[in-house]
């Protein structure tokens, strides 16, 4: 399956669910959710980067929980993102750059992540009623895979960026949830959010070879074969 497909399709659905919020759920709404973030795993997968594609395929999988039934299945939804945030901190521990300068811009975006997550949570903890450990226990991992990957210190910024804009999606979540409604709520939170796992999926995907697989396994730049992916 080519790449330059995979990459396009994913972009497409993407556009198309974040232009179709206002009549959600529609029939087949839920098949052009998983279509968005969905090829990014395969694309992962067939680039030979196994974990990252489990982590993209797990959030597809809360993708499609939470179409289904935002109400019944958060729980499960939660937990298949969570399962995902782990996913997603092992993969960038195992490829951290170790030539890379850790540098203050680096140390200062992880402190602000830091306080941002606290803040956060603190706001929203009395709010959360029987769901405050579940939510506190997901607050912490999805906190410490942001912080994983701005220090990891690949040598693009996507990635970074990518796992930021993950945790202002979900931050704007939790609070048009629990707290009070977000306006524009339906389109900040999806766009945020697919433009957050796009950037991790294709930062990580291009950053120069040699990079180490959680497989141990060293693959090819990607940028040679996903070139166009974008």
């Amino acid at each position: 399956m080519p790449y330059r497909w995979l990459g396009r399709l994913s972009m497409v659905c993407g556009i198309i669910y974040l232009l179709t919020q206002p009549w959600q759920p529609y029939p087949g709404s839920v098949i052009v959710k998983a279509s968005s973030v969905g090829p990014l795993a395969v694309l992962a997968f067939a680039a030979g980067s196994p974990m990252l594609g489990v982590a993209l395929a797990l959030s597809t999988v809360g993708d499609v929980l939470l179409d289904l039934d935002p109400d019944r299945l958060f729980v499960f939804g939660l937990g298949s993102f969570l399962l995902a945030h782990l996913v997603y901190i092992s993969v960038f521990v195992r490829n951290r750059s170790r030539t890379i300068a850790l540098g203050a811009p680096r140390l200062l975006a992880a402190a602000l992540v830091l306080l941002y997550s606290i803040a956060v949570s603190l706001w929203l903890l009395p709010a959360l009623g029987n769901l405050m450990v579940p939510v506190a226990i997901y607050m912490c991992a999805i906190t410490a895979m942001v912080l994983s990957a701005i220090l990891a210190r690949f040598p693009n910024h996507w990635v970074a960026v990518g796992a930021i804009l993950f945790l202002v999606s979900d931050s704007l979540l939790a609070v048009n949830k629990f707290k009070t409604p977000v306006p524009y709520r339906d389109f900040l939170i999806w766009s945020t959010y697919y433009a957050g796992q796009y950037g991790i999926a294709i930062g990580f995907l291009r950053a120069p070879a040699p990079l180490k697989t959680p497989r141990g396994d060293v693959r090819s730049d990607a940028e040679t074969s996903l070139g166009a992916a974008d």
